[in-house]
């Protein structure tokens, strides 16, 4: 902890920088810094990190392939669903981070890290803002990965270099929003365990009852309209746009629902409410737990 002090105490406010938010910013990379770090010295969390979307895309185009059919394309189409898929194995991935956002706040309140944070002359909300930062490295480097994985079983976008790379934006946005609702709890439970299982356990429902593993169409006709207000819906539908694995033809929306008529814009509105909404809950929720 020594060196991690002495980093702290080279970032204090200095006559020529009394800048709030510079120094918020510069105490956020601090953090950040700290905890890729640890990331590097315990490497088997991001293995561990790489193993479970990898099982998911596997499992997916090679068990349920064949027998789910995308509206548009022929019978049977592993391919089609292949490029269907991938855009919701993404998504989830990323907000799947979340847990691991949570369990590692609340392992750091737990250990009393926080309230060595606190002691230290830096910005509030650099805490959280720095863990947040750190996790969405970590997802983007899983992203690479799961790419690249995608590209090895066959999986292919049809659009220019720079809409693929607003598409894999995008995700890494809904990633770091999610990152937020993981602070939060996080910050609202006892132990890592329960913020684990706090971080899941809403989340399963949110994937799938969404147009990232089935066309929505086939769904009940209320499903059918939560599928479509949902955020994660609303950035799957972006990203299948830019990467170019939509299918001809095929209505956007079931229900005429706005975010799937408008499904790039509608994933940025609802990533920085999201955002907006729950750095706010979080950060008041820091303070309050360490006053």
């Amino acid at each position: 902890m020594t060196a991690l002090t002495d980093t702290a105490r080279t970032t204090a406010p200095t006559p020529q920088d009394r800048s709030g938010l510079a120094r918020s910013v510069r105490d956020s990379l601090v953090v950040a810094e700290r905890n890729l770090i640890r990331m590097l010295r315990i490497p088997e969390v991001v293995i561990f990190g790489l193993i479970q979307p990898i099982m998911f895309v596997v499992l997916f185009t090679y068990v349920f392939g064949g027998s789910i059919n995308i509206p548009g394309a022929p019978v049977g189409d592993a391919q089609a669903y292949r490029e269907f898929l991938m855009a919701g194995i993404f998504a989830q991935t990323v907000t799947f981070a979340t847990a691991g956002a949570g369990a590692g706040i609340a392992d750091d309140m737990h250990k009393g890290l926080i309230d060595r944070f606190r002691s230290l002359p830096m910005s509030r909300g650099a805490v959280l803002t720095g863990r947040t930062l750190a996790d969405l490295v970590q997802t983007a480097l899983t992203l690479v990965v799961l790419a690249v994985v995608a590209l090895l079983i066959g999986w292919r976008t049809h659009e220019n270099l720079a809409e693929v790379l607003a598409g894999f934006a995008l995700l890494l946005l809904l990633g770091y929003a999610f990152s937020w609702i993981g602070a939060l709890i996080g910050l609202s439970v006892q132990t890592p365990e329960a913020a684990t299982s706090g971080g899941l356990i809403w989340l399963f429902p949110l994937t799938f009852i969404s147009n990232a593993f089935v066309p929505v169409d086939g769904m009940p006709t209320f499903l059918q309209y939560v599928a479509e207000w949902n955020p994660f819906s609303a950035t799957v539908a972006a990203s299948r746009e830019l990467f170019g694995n939509t299918i001809g033809r095929v209505p956007k929306s079931v229900t005429g629902a706005w975010p799937m008529e408008h499904p790039v814009i509608a994933s940025v509105i609802w990533s920085v409410l999201i955002i907006a909404a729950f750095r706010t809950l979080a950060v008041r929720k820091y303070r309050s737990a360490t006053t």
